[in-house]
């Protein structure tokens, strides 16, 4: 096969984060080679550096055995390398003819666009793909999956080559998958060489030819797609050897249960989820991208109600609608977007600690017991080691492990006996990871019941009594504190109906 795409000792980093070291891929003609890793293994940065958006530190890439320049992402697709994100990014009040020529529409006298020549030529690349879309149709109106394929048109528009394709099916149905695979196996017989980024096991095996793994922004290996066992792609996924210290599991054998999840489940997202949460306990939730964690979180915060199940906070049913409804049942949630969902940025940390909680310091007049509300900041932040130069420092001066601290008092001060924290250490440096480790484990040892949702398989065994995992919004089993990394990925990868390899 001829070689489209060769990158050689491709290094990157930023502030604080060796994103890349010294990486090497290649790309043949007229093959899939699917690029794997765990989240934050660095395939998407690799491929940013392809498509013009990075520059990198060190190494070169090659384009048809030719060194070349990338400097911009107009560049790349100039030099037919195409990239389809996992977030669309059409123009949904166009049309489908519109959004692929956007920047590039054919002109008639005085400038104006030739609308006829738009849909025409637009026509011309869904027969190529064989693919029956009406170039004048509104793509706000399309379904996801017509939406993608848009998107490959457009990357087509450009004569790419190259196409990456960056968690292609995450929301495509079965019939969807199919369809989208027909136009990959096509491209490939016309020599296009795709890169397919994915977390699905299943589909690498059906419609991949190699395989390179990556893990901690390094290269790892190659492998033919074909003979290569499931298991063996996992273990060199998550090979790396844990530093961390292992949790301790508390006995919990007589401890109350705090919270109860039965049959939960909202649209397409949640489907049918059970399990229980005991005070003292620290419950993990692992699974890769798309696996729900976050929506299962939400809905029981009242953020995203569930449309089916039932919740139960110390063995009494409560409807939980709002997250006031959740505030109000003793359950806390700190989103792992922190700057929009937990924290008020422009506000001090006073006004930030206080503000699940005001009511309680207010007199009949609704006025705020200020010097009551600073006392009680300060005691907060002398408990959690705020680094901060007091409580009237505005929040989105500090660190992003302060902040978190913040979010966390203002959930104590609340006084809830469950927490729900979503990639709590998302953003911080080592050391502020190592306190909020030390923080959840103290809060659990006072009784708390804790819900930890990371995408870190190191942080969740390091923290977790019980590892619940998650693949495409199904709960795939409960495994015991210190679970190995395999025993985790193989939930995390198990589709419904996929029998395991």
């Amino acid at each position: 096969m001829t070689e489209l795409v060769r990158m050689e000792g491709i290094d990157k980093s930023f502030p604080g984060v060796h994103a890349l070291k010294s990486v090497s891929f290649d790309l043949r003609a007229g093959e899939v080679h699917a690029l794997m890793g765990e989240n934050g293994a660095g395939k998407s940065t690799l491929m940013k550096v392809l498509s013009g958006v990075y520059h990198p530190d060190h190494g070169r890439v090659l384009i048809d055995g030719a060194e070349v320049e990338l400097p911009t992402p107009r560049a790349a697709q100039d030099l037919g390398i195409g990239i389809i994100h996992q977030e669309l990014a059409l123009m949904r009040d166009l049309t489908v003819a519109q959004n692929i020529w956007i920047g590039r529409e054919p002109r008639m006298s005085f400038g104006r666009i030739d609308e006829t020549r738009l849909n025409r030529e637009a026509a011309e690349i869904f027969q190529a793909m064989h693919i029956p879309i009406d170039p004048r149709a509104t793509v706000g109106g399309m379904t996801i999956a017509r939406q993608q394929m848009v998107e490959i048109a457009k990357a087509l528009s450009y004569r790419s080559r190259v196409l990456i394709m960056d968690e292609p099916t995450a929301a495509l149905n079965d019939a969807e998958i199919n369809e989208l695979f027909a136009i990959i196996r096509k491209l490939k017989s016309e020599g296009v060489g795709i890169i397919y980024i994915s977390h699905k096991m299943d589909e690498i095996k059906r419609i991949s030819d190699r395989v390179t793994v990556m893990r901690d922004g390094a290269y790892v290996g190659t492998v033919d797609a074909e003979d290569t066992p499931i298991a063996k792609i996992i273990s060199m996924m998550v090979g790396r050897e844990l530093t961390d210290e292992a949790a301790i599991i508390p006995d919990l054998s007589g401890a109350e249960v705090a919270l109860e999840v039965s049959h939960l489940s909202r649209g397409h997202e949640l489907k049918d989820i059970s399990f229980s949460l005991k005070k003292g306990e620290i419950l993990g939730f692992a699974g890769l991208m798309g696996a729900g964690r976050t929506e299962l979180a939400r809905a029981i915060f009242g953020a995203e109600p569930a449309d089916r199940g039932e919740i139960r906070v110390h063995g009494r049913a409560v409807q939980i609608k709002t997250p006031a409804d959740a505030v109000r049942a003793g359950v806390g949630y700190l989103s792992e977007d922190r700057k929009h969902y937990g924290l008020a940025l422009g506000m001090d940390v006073r006004a930030n600690i206080a503000m699940a909680s005001l009511p309680r310091y207010a007199d009949r007049l609704g006025r705020i017991d200020e010097p009551e509300l600073g006392r009680i900041a300060r005691d907060y932040i002398e408990t959690l080691s705020i680094r901060t130069p007091g409580d009237r420092q505005e929040v989105r001066l500090l660190s992003g492990g302060n902040q978190q601290k913040v979010v966390i008092a203002k959930w104590l001060l609340r006084d809830c006996d469950i927490l729900i924290f979503d990639e709590p250490t998302r953003g911080i440096d080592v050391g502020a990871k190592a306190e909020i480790y030390r923080l959840l484990n103290e809060l659990a040892a006072a009784g708390k019941a804790i819900i930890v949702i990371s995408s870190e398989l190191p942080e969740v065994l390091r923290l977790s009594h019980r590892i619940a995992v998650m693949c495409e919004g199904r709960l795939t089993g409960i495994l015991p504190g210190g679970a190995s990394q395999e025993d985790i990925m193989s939930l995390a990868t198990k589709r419904e109906g996929l029998a395991a390899e």
